[in-house]
């Protein structure tokens, strides 16, 4: 079943990296979740396609799994970040504050994040919650 996960989640990205929207995807990431709950990559493209959707409550619940199961991801926190602004909820400096130690440590994902941050201003150019998180981040 891990092998059909990993094709289905290529497959997915696959798509999202040729432009499909992200609201034809949320379902095909709902699947890999369901199958694979502790794939913490299922969950982090999960929440980020439901920003992007509009769904912040559902990216909030999404995002905290991802970060649950991978603490050390930056985009999952980016994506926890996002998804605490767009709930009015707090705890976003505490992520922020995270991700700026990652990229102390291990500063090669910042070309990654920079890439994810400007595709996502592309996808949704009005976005001011990633607009706010870039500023504070400095990418």
């Amino acid at each position: 079943m891990e092998s059909t996960n990993e094709s289905l989640f290529q497959k997915a990205m696959n798509r999202y990296q040729s432009g499909t929207e992200a609201s034809e995807l949320i379902e095909d990431f709902e699947i890999i979740t369901a199958s694979a709950p502790n794939q913490a990559a299922g969950w982090t493209c999960l929440a980020w396609l439901q920003l992007l959707n509009d769904q912040p409550d559902a990216a909030l619940r999404a995002a905290r799994t991802a970060v649950k199961l991978n603490a050390q991801d930056p985009q999952a926190r980016i994506n926890l970040s996002l998804a605490l602004l767009e709930t009015n909820s707090k705890g976003v400096r505490d992520q922020i504050d995270v991700v700026q130690k990652v990229l102390a440590v291990a500063p090669e994902f910042a070309k990654e994040l920079k890439g994810s941050i400007a595709d996502g201003l592309e996808r949704k150019p009005n976005w001011q919650a990633l607009k706010k998180v870039k500023a504070w981040l400095e990418l």
